[in-house]
């Protein structure tokens, strides 16, 4: 092998590391990569961490969670297509909201949602995306926000009509 085609090689090998890398150190996790590109598998997190997660947040003060819009109506999309729908969520209570999940149904809907605590009277931003890929006719989904609300779990969802392509 010349000197030549080596250094390529290693160039390349040095160049996928390094992309490995700012991936990692960037906190793309590979759930978001597959939704959005799917790329890899989706991967869930560890069940009996997000349910000790859960249960450390249900035991904060209450609070309350105002959704003006519960339930979204996508119409007629194509199969295939992603979709996405923010809803604003209002914390109309007089402790901090920390939301700890948003639990969905299936894969085909990635939920993403504030880290931080939303301040009493202030609103944040939940979104829903819906990967149709493989479903055909009514897509009808719900998602529960896990939160330290008195009325937690809390339900939004959404509608569909997939046409095959």
């Amino acid at each position: 092998m010349n000197n030549t085609l080596k250094t390529i090689l290693l160039t390349v090998l040095t160049l996928s590391v390094f992309a490995i890398a700012l991936i990692e150190l960037s906190g793309i996790s590979s759930t978001a990569l597959y939704n959005k590109y799917g790329v890899g598998s989706p991967s869930k997190p560890n069940a009996d961490d997000q349910a000790k997660k859960d249960e450390e947040v249900k035991a904060l003060p209450k609070t309350s969670i105002e959704v003006l819009e519960t339930k979204f109506d996508f119409g007629k999309i194509n199969e295939g297509d992603k979709v996405r729908h923010t809803y604003m969520v209002k914390n109309i209570g007089t402790n901090p909201l920390v939301i700890s999940n948003v639990q969905v149904s299936c894969g085909c809907t990635a939920p993403f949602f504030p880290k931080d605590p939303i301040k009493p009277n202030a609103t944040g931003e939940i979104t829903l995306e819906f990967n149709s890929a493989g479903k055909f006719g009514k897509v009808d989904k719900n998602a529960l926000i896990i939160a330290n609300a008195d009325n937690a779990p809390f339900s939004i969802g959404f509608l569909a009509e997939v046409d095959k392509k």
